[in-house]
Protein backbone atom coordinates (compact mmCIF):
# COMPACT_ATOMS: atom_id res chain seq x y z
CA UNK A 1 0.00 0.00 0.00
CA UNK A 2 1.19 3.42 -1.05
CA UNK A 3 1.87 5.95 0.94
CA UNK A 4 -0.43 9.32 0.73
CA UNK A 5 1.41 12.34 2.04
CA UNK A 6 0.71 15.34 3.45
CA UNK A 7 1.52 17.18 0.74
CA UNK A 8 2.81 17.02 -3.31
CA UNK A 9 3.60 19.85 -5.42
CA UNK A 10 2.06 19.98 -8.50
CA UNK A 11 4.66 20.74 -11.15
CA UNK A 12 3.12 19.78 -14.86
CA UNK A 13 3.47 23.33 -16.57
CA UNK A 14 5.81 25.11 -17.68
CA UNK A 15 8.10 24.29 -14.71
CA UNK A 16 10.73 22.03 -16.93
CA UNK A 17 10.62 25.05 -19.75
CA UNK A 18 11.47 27.69 -17.92
CA UNK A 19 14.24 26.02 -15.88
CA UNK A 20 16.07 24.83 -18.79
CA UNK A 21 15.74 28.29 -20.08
CA UNK A 22 18.18 29.18 -17.56
CA UNK A 23 20.06 26.61 -17.93
CA UNK A 24 20.51 27.23 -21.78
CA UNK A 25 21.18 30.86 -21.04
CA UNK A 26 23.53 29.97 -18.12
CA UNK A 27 21.72 32.31 -15.92
CA UNK A 28 21.14 30.28 -12.87
CA UNK A 29 22.22 32.56 -10.07
CA UNK A 30 20.42 35.45 -8.30
CA UNK A 31 20.62 37.55 -12.26
CA UNK A 32 18.34 36.51 -14.97
CA UNK A 33 15.41 38.08 -16.54
CA UNK A 34 12.65 35.17 -14.44
CA UNK A 35 13.65 37.13 -11.18
CA UNK A 36 12.03 40.23 -12.60
CA UNK A 37 8.83 37.89 -14.74
CA UNK A 38 8.04 36.21 -11.76
CA UNK A 39 8.06 39.59 -9.00
CA UNK A 40 6.27 41.20 -11.62
CA UNK A 41 3.44 38.69 -11.92
CA UNK A 42 3.65 37.96 -8.70
CA UNK A 43 2.43 41.95 -7.70
CA UNK A 44 0.18 41.50 -10.83
CA UNK A 45 -1.88 38.75 -9.08
CA UNK A 46 -2.02 39.99 -5.52
CA UNK A 47 -2.26 43.66 -5.89
CA UNK A 48 0.38 44.74 -4.00
CA UNK A 49 2.40 47.41 -5.72
CA UNK A 50 6.20 45.85 -4.70
CA UNK A 51 7.33 42.47 -5.09
CA UNK A 52 11.10 41.37 -3.67
CA UNK A 53 11.88 37.68 -4.48
CA UNK A 54 14.20 35.90 -1.65
CA UNK A 55 15.65 32.77 -1.20
CA UNK A 56 12.81 31.50 1.58
CA UNK A 57 10.39 32.50 3.94
CA UNK A 58 12.30 33.01 7.01
CA UNK A 59 14.40 35.63 5.43
CA UNK A 60 11.65 37.62 4.14
CA UNK A 61 10.55 38.01 7.37
CA UNK A 62 13.45 38.74 8.95
CA UNK A 63 13.99 41.53 5.74
CA UNK A 64 11.03 42.70 6.44
CA UNK A 65 11.45 43.62 9.78
CA UNK A 66 14.97 44.65 9.19
CA UNK A 67 13.69 47.70 6.89
CA UNK A 68 11.42 48.40 9.99
CA UNK A 69 14.58 48.81 11.59
CA UNK A 70 13.14 46.54 14.42
CA UNK A 71 16.18 45.96 16.68
CA UNK A 72 17.20 45.65 20.35
CA UNK A 73 15.14 47.15 22.76
CA UNK A 74 11.76 46.46 20.57
CA UNK A 75 9.16 44.12 21.22
CA UNK A 76 7.20 42.51 18.41
CA UNK A 77 3.71 40.88 19.22
CA UNK A 78 3.29 37.86 17.21
CA UNK A 79 0.53 34.95 17.96
CA UNK A 80 2.07 31.95 19.99
CA UNK A 81 0.17 29.47 17.76
CA UNK A 82 2.55 29.30 14.58
CA UNK A 83 5.53 28.36 12.83
CA UNK A 84 8.43 28.84 14.65
CA UNK A 85 9.80 30.82 11.77
CA UNK A 86 7.40 33.57 12.18
CA UNK A 87 9.20 33.98 15.81
CA UNK A 88 12.77 33.39 14.93
CA UNK A 89 13.22 35.85 12.69
CA UNK A 90 11.98 38.71 15.41
CA UNK A 91 15.21 37.09 17.47
CA UNK A 92 17.43 37.47 14.46
CA UNK A 93 16.87 40.98 14.82
CA UNK A 94 17.19 41.23 18.62
CA UNK A 95 13.77 42.58 19.36
CA UNK A 96 12.00 40.70 21.73
CA UNK A 97 9.05 38.58 20.54
CA UNK A 98 6.26 38.66 22.73
CA UNK A 99 3.48 35.95 22.50
CA UNK A 100 -0.51 36.31 21.79
CA UNK A 101 -3.16 33.62 22.38
CA UNK A 102 -5.89 32.88 19.38
CA UNK A 103 -9.47 32.82 18.70
CA UNK A 104 -11.60 29.39 19.39
CA UNK A 105 -13.41 29.68 15.60
CA UNK A 106 -10.74 31.04 13.39
CA UNK A 107 -7.43 29.93 14.96
CA UNK A 108 -5.93 32.64 14.10
CA UNK A 109 -4.50 35.31 16.54
CA UNK A 110 -6.89 37.38 19.34
CA UNK A 111 -7.12 41.04 18.76
CA UNK A 112 -7.78 41.39 22.63
CA UNK A 113 -4.92 39.20 23.31
CA UNK A 114 -2.74 41.89 20.92
CA UNK A 115 -3.87 44.53 22.73
CA UNK A 116 -3.27 43.16 26.35
CA UNK A 117 0.04 42.48 25.38
CA UNK A 118 1.01 46.60 23.81
CA UNK A 119 3.93 48.31 26.03
CA UNK A 120 5.79 51.28 25.33
CA UNK A 121 8.25 48.60 23.87
CA UNK A 122 6.20 47.33 21.45
CA UNK A 123 7.06 48.50 18.13
CA UNK A 124 5.25 46.18 15.42
CA UNK A 125 2.52 43.49 15.49
CA UNK A 126 3.30 40.24 13.41
CA UNK A 127 0.23 38.40 12.09
CA UNK A 128 0.18 35.35 10.95
CA UNK A 129 -2.78 34.04 8.27
CA UNK A 130 -2.45 30.71 9.84
CA UNK A 131 -3.43 27.51 7.65
CA UNK A 132 -4.70 29.77 4.54
CA UNK A 133 -7.25 31.34 7.12
CA UNK A 134 -7.33 35.00 7.58
CA UNK A 135 -6.76 36.89 10.44
CA UNK A 136 -9.20 40.07 11.69
CA UNK A 137 -6.59 42.56 9.76
CA UNK A 138 -8.70 45.68 9.88
CA UNK A 139 -9.43 45.63 13.55
CA UNK A 140 -5.72 44.60 13.76
CA UNK A 141 -4.58 47.32 11.58
CA UNK A 142 -6.47 49.88 13.51
CA UNK A 143 -5.47 49.02 17.12
CA UNK A 144 -1.52 49.45 15.42
CA UNK A 145 -2.80 52.98 13.34
CA UNK A 146 -4.01 54.01 17.20
CA UNK A 147 -0.23 53.00 18.91
CA UNK A 148 1.77 54.16 16.41
CA UNK A 149 2.77 50.70 15.29
CA UNK A 150 3.91 48.88 12.54
CA UNK A 151 1.72 45.65 10.69
CA UNK A 152 3.88 43.14 9.54
CA UNK A 153 1.67 40.44 7.74
CA UNK A 154 3.03 36.88 7.67
CA UNK A 155 1.10 35.50 4.60
CA UNK A 156 3.59 31.89 4.31
CA UNK A 157 0.44 29.64 4.22
CA UNK A 158 -2.14 32.33 2.65
CA UNK A 159 -1.41 32.90 -0.74
CA UNK A 160 -4.58 33.14 -2.49
CA UNK A 161 -6.33 34.55 0.67
CA UNK A 162 -8.38 37.36 1.10
CA UNK A 163 -10.11 39.68 2.90
CA UNK A 164 -12.88 41.92 2.55
CA UNK A 165 -12.16 40.54 -1.37
CA UNK A 166 -8.26 41.86 -0.95
CA UNK A 167 -5.15 39.65 -1.16
CA UNK A 168 -3.74 39.53 2.25
CA UNK A 169 -0.44 41.31 1.78
CA UNK A 170 -2.08 44.73 1.34
CA UNK A 171 -3.50 45.02 4.55
CA UNK A 172 -0.30 45.54 6.34
CA UNK A 173 2.97 47.94 6.09
CA UNK A 174 4.60 44.98 4.65
CA UNK A 175 4.31 41.38 3.83
CA UNK A 176 5.94 37.99 3.64
CA UNK A 177 5.23 34.54 1.62
CA UNK A 178 6.55 31.55 1.38
CA UNK A 179 7.36 29.26 -1.99
CA UNK A 180 8.53 26.03 0.24
CA UNK A 181 7.71 22.84 -1.78
CA UNK A 182 4.90 22.43 0.80
CA UNK A 183 2.60 25.66 -0.08
CA UNK A 184 0.18 26.58 -2.56
CA UNK A 185 3.02 28.12 -5.04
CA UNK A 186 6.36 26.53 -4.21
CA UNK A 187 9.66 27.55 -5.97
CA UNK A 188 11.75 24.61 -3.64
CA UNK A 189 12.78 27.09 -1.32
CA UNK A 190 11.70 30.89 -1.65
CA UNK A 191 10.03 33.47 -0.66
CA UNK A 192 9.10 36.97 -1.39
CA UNK A 193 8.74 40.27 0.61
CA UNK A 194 5.89 42.69 -0.48
CA UNK A 195 5.18 46.48 -0.02
CA UNK A 196 3.32 48.90 -1.06
CA UNK A 197 5.00 51.82 -0.11
CA UNK A 198 7.78 52.27 -3.01
CA UNK A 199 10.99 53.69 0.24
CA UNK A 200 10.55 50.60 2.03
CA UNK A 201 10.56 48.24 -1.17
CA UNK A 202 13.37 50.00 -2.21
CA UNK A 203 15.32 49.83 1.27
CA UNK A 204 14.23 45.86 1.09
CA UNK A 205 16.05 45.59 -2.48
CA UNK A 206 19.17 47.11 -1.16
CA UNK A 207 19.46 45.25 2.35
CA UNK A 208 18.79 42.18 0.22
CA UNK A 209 21.92 42.15 -1.91
CA UNK A 210 24.68 43.12 1.16
CA UNK A 211 23.33 46.74 1.14
CA UNK A 212 25.03 47.42 -2.33
CA UNK A 213 24.96 51.13 -3.48
CA UNK A 214 23.51 52.54 -6.20
CA UNK A 215 25.68 54.86 -7.01
CA UNK A 216 28.93 52.93 -7.09
CA UNK A 217 29.71 49.60 -8.40
CA UNK A 218 30.69 47.36 -5.47
CA UNK A 219 30.41 49.84 -2.84
CA UNK A 220 28.41 49.02 0.08
CA UNK A 221 26.99 51.43 2.64
CA UNK A 222 24.83 49.68 4.77
CA UNK A 223 25.35 45.96 6.36
CA UNK A 224 22.97 44.02 4.03
CA UNK A 225 22.34 40.20 3.76
CA UNK A 226 22.68 37.79 1.04
CA UNK A 227 18.85 37.02 0.81
CA UNK A 228 18.64 36.71 -2.81
CA UNK A 229 16.38 34.27 -5.31
CA UNK A 230 17.85 32.16 -8.16
CA UNK A 231 17.34 32.74 -11.63
CA UNK A 232 16.06 28.88 -11.79
CA UNK A 233 13.49 29.47 -8.38
CA UNK A 234 12.12 32.26 -9.93
CA UNK A 235 11.43 30.23 -13.30
CA UNK A 236 9.71 27.74 -11.19
CA UNK A 237 8.07 30.43 -9.24
CA UNK A 238 6.38 32.18 -12.66
CA UNK A 239 5.28 28.71 -13.97
CA UNK A 240 3.66 27.71 -10.63
CA UNK A 241 2.28 31.43 -10.46
CA UNK A 242 0.23 30.78 -14.06
CA UNK A 243 -2.05 27.82 -12.35
CA UNK A 244 -2.69 29.13 -9.30
CA UNK A 245 -6.20 29.54 -9.70
CA UNK A 246 -6.11 26.01 -10.77
CA UNK A 247 -4.43 25.19 -7.36
CA UNK A 248 -7.07 27.20 -5.81
CA UNK A 249 -9.91 25.49 -6.91
CA UNK A 250 -8.95 22.29 -6.64
CA UNK A 251 -7.67 22.90 -3.03
CA UNK A 252 -11.03 24.59 -2.34
CA UNK A 253 -12.56 21.71 -4.05
CA UNK A 254 -10.97 19.07 -1.94
CA UNK A 255 -11.75 20.77 1.56
CA UNK A 256 -15.41 20.49 0.42
CA UNK A 257 -15.08 16.94 -0.35
CA UNK A 258 -13.42 16.68 3.01
CA UNK A 259 -16.33 17.89 4.85
CA UNK A 260 -19.19 16.08 3.08
CA UNK A 261 -17.22 12.68 4.04
CA UNK A 262 -16.59 13.44 7.74
CA UNK A 263 -19.88 14.89 8.51
CA UNK A 264 -21.39 13.89 11.83
CA UNK A 265 -17.74 12.38 12.91
CA UNK A 266 -16.67 14.13 16.86
CA UNK A 267 -14.87 16.59 14.73
CA UNK A 268 -14.58 19.98 13.41
CA UNK A 269 -12.99 22.14 10.30
CA UNK A 270 -10.92 25.04 10.20
CA UNK A 271 -13.36 26.22 7.74
CA UNK A 272 -14.00 30.24 5.92
CA UNK A 273 -14.86 32.98 8.09
CA UNK A 274 -17.24 35.74 6.54
CA UNK A 275 -15.74 38.07 4.61
CA UNK A 276 -12.58 35.93 3.87
CA UNK A 277 -11.48 33.91 1.37
CA UNK A 278 -9.79 30.69 2.71
CA UNK A 279 -7.06 29.56 0.25
CA UNK A 280 -7.13 26.37 2.06
CA UNK A 281 -3.33 25.79 2.05
CA UNK A 282 -3.16 22.41 4.65
CA UNK A 283 -6.74 21.26 5.55
CA UNK A 284 -7.21 20.54 9.09
CA UNK A 285 -9.55 19.38 12.07
CA UNK A 286 -10.17 19.65 15.69
CA UNK A 287 -11.01 16.60 17.05
CA UNK A 288 -13.57 16.84 19.67
CA UNK A 289 -11.57 14.74 22.25
CA UNK A 290 -7.75 15.65 22.08
CA UNK A 291 -7.53 12.25 23.13
CA UNK A 292 -7.94 10.92 20.19
CA UNK A 293 -5.66 13.17 18.47
CA UNK A 294 -2.14 11.08 18.43
CA UNK A 295 -4.23 7.70 18.74
CA UNK A 296 -6.05 8.57 14.79
CA UNK A 297 -2.48 9.81 13.56
CA UNK A 298 -0.99 6.70 14.65
CA UNK A 299 -4.38 4.41 13.17
CA UNK A 300 -3.84 6.54 9.49
CA UNK A 301 -0.13 6.41 9.96
CA UNK A 302 -0.72 2.15 10.26
CA UNK A 303 -3.07 2.70 6.83
CA UNK A 304 -0.45 4.55 4.98
CA UNK A 305 -2.00 8.12 5.84
CA UNK A 306 0.97 11.09 6.43
CA UNK A 307 -0.62 13.70 8.68
CA UNK A 308 0.65 16.34 10.30
CA UNK A 309 -0.12 18.07 14.31
CA UNK A 310 -1.21 21.44 14.25
CA UNK A 311 1.75 23.68 15.32
CA UNK A 312 2.46 23.57 19.08
CA UNK A 313 2.70 27.35 20.47
CA UNK A 314 5.90 28.63 20.30
CA UNK A 315 5.67 29.34 24.41
CA UNK A 316 6.03 25.96 25.11
CA UNK A 317 8.66 25.14 23.57
CA UNK A 318 12.24 25.29 25.33
CA UNK A 319 14.20 27.97 23.33
CA UNK A 320 11.48 30.48 24.49
CA UNK A 321 9.56 28.94 27.59
CA UNK A 322 12.12 30.92 30.07
CA UNK A 323 9.20 32.50 31.93
CA UNK A 324 5.31 30.63 32.18
CA UNK A 325 2.96 32.15 30.35
CA UNK A 326 -0.52 30.43 30.11
CA UNK A 327 -2.54 31.09 26.68
CA UNK A 328 -5.20 28.80 26.55
CA UNK A 329 -7.01 28.75 23.55
CA UNK A 330 -4.09 28.12 21.23
CA UNK A 331 -3.16 25.60 23.77
CA UNK A 332 -6.44 23.64 23.12
CA UNK A 333 -5.97 24.49 19.52
CA UNK A 334 -2.84 22.38 19.70
CA UNK A 335 -3.65 19.33 21.91
CA UNK A 336 -6.62 18.98 19.18
CA UNK A 337 -5.30 19.73 15.90
CA UNK A 338 -4.27 17.68 13.13
CA UNK A 339 -3.51 18.71 9.18
CA UNK A 340 -4.88 16.51 6.60
CA UNK A 341 -3.30 15.61 3.52
CA UNK A 342 -3.88 18.65 1.17
CA UNK A 343 -2.40 18.34 -1.79
CA UNK A 344 -4.11 19.69 -4.93
CA UNK A 345 -3.62 16.64 -7.09
CA UNK A 346 -5.06 14.45 -4.53
CA UNK A 347 -6.48 11.29 -6.08
CA UNK A 348 -10.47 10.44 -5.34
CA UNK A 349 -9.07 7.30 -3.86
CA UNK A 350 -6.56 7.99 -2.10
CA UNK A 351 -9.39 10.72 -0.55
CA UNK A 352 -11.47 7.77 0.31
CA UNK A 353 -9.05 5.51 1.61
CA UNK A 354 -8.23 8.38 4.09
CA UNK A 355 -11.70 9.24 5.22
CA UNK A 356 -12.89 5.76 5.33
CA UNK A 357 -9.75 5.50 7.88
CA UNK A 358 -10.87 8.22 9.79
CA UNK A 359 -14.72 6.64 9.77
CA UNK A 360 -13.28 3.53 11.10
CA UNK A 361 -11.17 4.77 14.14
CA UNK A 362 -14.10 6.34 15.25
CA UNK A 363 -16.43 3.33 14.67
CA UNK A 364 -13.61 1.21 16.94
CA UNK A 365 -13.50 3.84 19.54
CA UNK A 366 -17.16 4.94 19.87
Amino acid sequence: MQLIPVYRPSLLGNEKKYVNDCLDSSWISSKGKYIELFESAFSHYTGINHSIAVSNGTVAIHLALAALCIGPGDEVIVPTLTYIASVNAITYTGATPVFADSCQETWQVSVDSIELRLTPRTKAVLVVHLYGQVCDTKAIRLLCDKYNLFLVEDCAEAFGSKYEDVHVGNLGHIATFSFFGNKTITTGEGGMVCANDQTLAERCRKLKGQGLALYREYWHDVVGYNYRMTNICAAIGLAQLERANQFLEKKRNLYEKYVNCLSGLPLKFLGEQPNTVNSFWMINIALDNARDRDPLRDFLRLNRVETRPVFYPVHTMPIYSNKFESHPVAEDIARRGISLPSWPELPDSDLARITESIHAYFANHS
